[in-house]
């Protein structure tokens, strides 16, 4: 069986009106782990998801029985980026898709695609547990996907829905205020919308805080039982360092204030948590292990304890999956 994975760096405004995206995790050779998944019993083609690999077969091969994580990438990123992930989880005896989209596109379409996509899943799986995570854009997505009252929506009452989001920007990202500034547009003669279009695509507007999409988050379906949105205390990090030790590539990508948004925590079925990580350290890359991620759903139960026999077999799959140094590197 075959698995895919999630998360990616963020898009990104920076100073004027240059726009650019966070470093995203880098796909690694397939290594020989043990895995303790059970045998597919279920074979299907749902346009959109498909196993965390770049293989083109997209066909998902999933045990009916077993609950499934859903995997939300953002920006710049791929279903196999994070097969290394994936592979964690799979690690655990636990089943993972991916959903994929072009990066361009309306967060709104995208997210209307991801509940269809829910939707047949759903319906393939059963009664059985769905969780829908996403990383940074992916976040934003997957939570706007299981809203209510939207007429692209999740149609099967009978879905059980988990939702995690991870350093996802709900308030809107700060370095794209110009882009939903009418002030902006108005001393810039209205170029700023062209600029911002050609640059990020048709969601241009909807990452800035005054887009509806942003200030209008919606209610979440009643079919989602719990919203875990882990923050990201992003000060300080580093995904490069240079030959001096200083940092040659920062992994700060979203502050805090660009995580929190009053009415998306409202919700009862939120509970929020804080973790020290990098934008991209948070999901792994080749440099570095989720650790810090999966003590984070072990602890809330959506990821299965690690045995204490299996220990060593899960530092060995990290290394050979992360196990690149962080080399100091030139200017």
């Amino acid at each position: 069986m075959r698995w895919r994975t999630w998360g990616c760096g963020p898009l990104l405004l920076g100073t004027g009106l240059a726009l650019g995206c966070g470093a995203r995790p880098q796909a690694r050779p397939d290594p020989p782990p043990r895995l303790t998944l059970p045998a597919a019993d279920l074979d299907l083609a749902i346009p959109g998801l498909g196993p965390c690999t770049e293989s083109p077969d997209r066909t998902l091969h999933l045990d009916r029985h077993q609950p499934v994580f859903v995997l939300v990438h953002g920006c710049r990123g791929s279903a196999g980026l994070f097969q290394a992930l994936a592979q964690v989880i799979a690690f655990h005896g636990q089943q993972a898709v991916g959903f994929s989209y072009p990066e361009r596109d309306s967060l709104m379409a995208v997210s209307g695609r991801l509940a269809h996509c829910l939707d047949a899943l759903s319906a393939a799986m059963g009664d059985r547990p769905i969780i829908v995570l996403g990383h940074s854009m992916g976040g934003l997505i997957a939570r706007k996907a299981l809203v209510a009252g939207r007429a692209d929506g999740l149609r099967d009452l009978g879905a059980r829905l988990t939702l995690v989001t991870i350093s996802a920007p709900f308030a809107g990202i700060e370095a794209a205020s110009h882009c939903g500034s009418p002030v902006a547009r108005a001393l810039s003669l209205g170029l700023v919308v062209p600029i911002c279009r050609a640059i990020s695509g048709e969601k241009w507007f909807e990452i800035t805080y005054a887009s509806d999409f942003i200030r209008k988050p919606g209610r979440l379906l009643p079919q989602v039982d719990r919203h875990l949105i882990l923050r990201t205390d992003e000060r300080g990090s580093c995904r490069r360092l240079k030959v001096d030790g200083t940092c040659a590539e920062s992994d700060a990508i979203f502050a805090l204030e660009e995580q929190r948004q009053p009415q998306v925590e409202a919700d009862p079925r939120v509970k929020s948590l804080e973790i020290k990580a990098g934008h991209v350290e948070i999901v792994g890359d080749r440099r570095v292990a989720p650790v810090k991620l999966l003590a984070a759903l072990q602890a809330e139960g959506l990821l299965a304890p690690t045995p204490p026999g299996r220990q060593a077999g899960l530092r060995l799959l990290l290394d050979r999956l992360y196990g690149e140094d962080l080399r100091a590197e030139t200017d």
